[in-house]
């Protein structure tokens, strides 16, 4: 029989748990959800910003990028990284 580790959070986790704890309503929920995903959007724009500028990105690259099947790219990026292992 395994033995069963225990979950050991980090303080973020502790920091978000604790949060969550405090969330009465839907209303709640849903505004924490906002704030979370404007979080990641503001992130992602910010490093696509600094990808553009350092010419790492441009318009050609982003007209290669919608032709793409993303969904197939990134399985074959996981098979990459399988076979690397």
């Amino acid at each position: 029989m395994e033995s069963v580790q225990p979950t050991v959070f980090n303080p973020a986790q502790l920091y978000l748990l604790d949060v969550f704890s405090r969330i009465k309503s839907d209303e709640e929920l849903n505004d924490i959800k906002q704030l979370v995903s404007d979080y990641y959007a503001k992130k992602l724009d910010a490093h696509l910003n600094q990808l553009w500028n350092e010419g790492v990105l441009d318009q050609k690259r982003l007209d290669e990028i919608n032709d793409m099947d993303l969904h197939q790219w990134l399985r074959e990026q996981k098979d990459k990284d399988n076979l690397a292992v």
